[in-house]
């Protein structure tokens, strides 16, 4: 079992930058592989990256790319999402969510194949 807790989100103006971080209960951290979310108003939820369990390996969606960073440490069983060049279609509820593998190389964007999810941390971008 994981518990995973994010927090960083908030209010910033359009190309601003906000740090989240989602923390993960459990000894077991480093067996996971990790992803982040996001749900707009009115929207599906969608991918937004991902890592691999040793960190080695990143994915981002295509709307992200070049603008966030997907990071972990293992040592303090924590994984960032670092947003840079923000905008406003960015807002959103940002999920962390947790998924256990064997592989140290691999890395997931579909949802279901996630075990483990967040509560959510808000982030808005104005204009």
């Amino acid at each position: 079992q994981v518990q995973l807790v994010e927090s960083g989100g908030g209010l910033v103006q359009a190309g601003g930058s906000l740090r989240l971080s989602c923390a993960a209960s459990g000894r077991t951290f480093s067996s996971y592989a990790m992803g982040w979310f996001r749900q707009a108003p009115g929207k599906e939820r969608e991918f937004v990256a991902a890592i691999s369990r040793d960190g080695g390996t990143t994915y981002y969606a295509d709307s992200v790319k070049g603008r966030f960073t997907i990071s972990r440490d293992n040592a303090k069983n924590t994984v960032y999402l670092q947003m840079n060049s923000l905008k406003p279609e960015d807002t959103a509820v940002y999920y962390c969510a947790a998924v256990r593998t064997i592989l140290g190389w691999y890395t997931e964007t579909s949802e279901s194949k996630y075990d483990y999810w967040g509560q959510g941390t808000q982030v808005t971008v104005f204009s």
